[in-house]
């Protein structure tokens, strides 16, 4: 074993059970934080390590491996095994196929695994190589997420990718030949300079490349980025609202006609084949979270780690102390209502008032009346609320603003 060998002398912390309030997690999101450069609209949290370090031969990395099982080992048990484990980052595939090894057998060991759980690994294209990927199915991987964002050279050089396009089939290749047949990649549109035609001729691409998922975002410009240093959102060379609205639109038509289901604001996948583990984020159920600036979310509470590693390293040191502010009802409801009014099926309103009780319910409906008349909201006739696709989803910052005003406490 590399660097985070599991043996140790940090003690497990006693299992504590879940309760029907607040059911245990069965899930765990892992924060790889490491990435080759950082790309221009990347406001996760990350770690630089340049071009030619990765696990293999990185010190960070390895001394990180370490330190992230120690919190995985520090973590209690709340009694149900993982039915889904995801790495994010970064770039997970950065990783030595030991170091993701360890910190696996870290948390099967810690919380258990199912026989059947999805195993997810964000991979971007031209950081691995056959056997890479090859050891991370055997150590259990049956899920890959690939970074592809855009399938010309001049728009990955825009946004600081690192690959080129002739690496992405290499890299679906590479997967395909490892024996996963559950490949998701992702696209970005909006890009700057960015055109209608660029963005139909990378959804083509991706379609004849035969990925079970897809996940296709629209480019939001974070504080802090380097794009916030050099475009303001509506401004050239940014696409106008009217253009982004329109990949959009080309995006739902084109997927849905190749067989992919819209299953959520941004995702699409064929029958089958959604992400299991987002959607728990989605369904507003409890996950674990491990790592430099990842989130956790267990007995009706949620908590962010420290988004730099030395103040993650010293966050482990201090006892690893958890004093976010306790959620109010009104911060469960907008969970509720954020996270499900992304999902194509929307939300039980049955379940709503069960939880949140009928006053509640007819608010959000008066809240939201405006839009069902636009044609934005739909509520079925089985009492399921959700926003039609595709001009709901499109407008869903407007519909979610509106019930922020509403049911916000501040």
């Amino acid at each position: 074993m590399d660097s985070g060998d599991v043996s140790g002398d940090v003690s497990i912390a006693p299992s504590v059970q879940g309760s029907d309030r607040f059911p245990a997690p069965d899930a765990a999101y892992v924060h790889i934080p490491f990435c080759r450069r950082r790309c221009f609209y990347c406001d996760f949290p990350i770690s630089v390590v340049g071009d030619t370090r990765r696990g293999e031969n990185s010190g960070a990395i390895a001394q990180y491996v370490t330190q992230l099982c120690t919190e995985i080992r520090r973590t209690p048990n709340l009694g149900t095994p993982l039915q889904t484990i995801f790495f994010g980052g970064g770039t997970p595939s950065l990783l030595a196929v030991e170091q993701l090894e360890t910190v696996l057998t870290v948390l099967k060991q810690q919380f258990g695994l199912a026989a059947n759980a999805e195993i997810s690994m964000e991979m971007d294209p031209g950081t691995f190589d056959l056997a890479h990927v090859q050891g991370y199915h055997a150590c259990g991987v049956n899920r890959i997420s690939l970074g592809v964002q855009a399938f010309q050279a001049e728009l990955l050089q825009a946004c600081g990718r690192t690959h080129q396009p002739d690496d992405i089939p290499i890299a679906v290749e590479q997967v395909r030949r490892a024996g996963i047949d559950n490949l998701s990649l992702d696209l970005i549109s909006g890009l700057p300079h960015q055109t209608l035609e660029q963005w139909t001729f990378s959804l083509e691409q991706a379609i004849a490349l035969t990925p079970q998922h897809l996940s296709v975002y629209d480019l939001i410009v974070e504080p802090g980025t380097a794009f916030a240093r050099r475009y303001k959102p509506g401004d050239k060379p940014l696409p106008s609202d009217t253009l982004t609205a329109e990949m959009y639109r080309l995006a739902q038509q084109t997927l849905s006609t190749a067989g992919f289901q819209h299953y959520e604001i941004s995702n699409y996948a064929k029958p089958g084949y959604g992400c299991r583990h987002n959607l728990r984020y989605w369904e507003n159920r409890a996950y674990y979270g491990f790592g430099m600036g990842a989130a956790s979310y267990m007995q009706g509470q949620r908590f962010s780690r420290p988004r730099t590693r030395r103040e993650y390293f010293e966050w482990l040191e201090a006892g690893m102390p958890m004093d976010d502010p306790v959620a109010t009802e009104g911060d469960r409801l907008l969970d509720r209502l954020i996270l499900g009014l992304r999902l194509a099926n929307g939300l039980s309103l049955t379940t709503l008032e069960q939880e949140f009780g009928h006053d509640t319910v007819a608010q959000i409906l008066t809240t939201l009346k405006p839009y069902e008349e636009r044609g934005w909201v739909a509520c079925q006739l089985n009492q399921h609320l959700r926003l039609s696709d595709p001009d709901g989803f499109l407008f869903s910052n407007t519909i979610l603003a509106a019930l922020f005003e509403q049911f916000s406490d501040d």
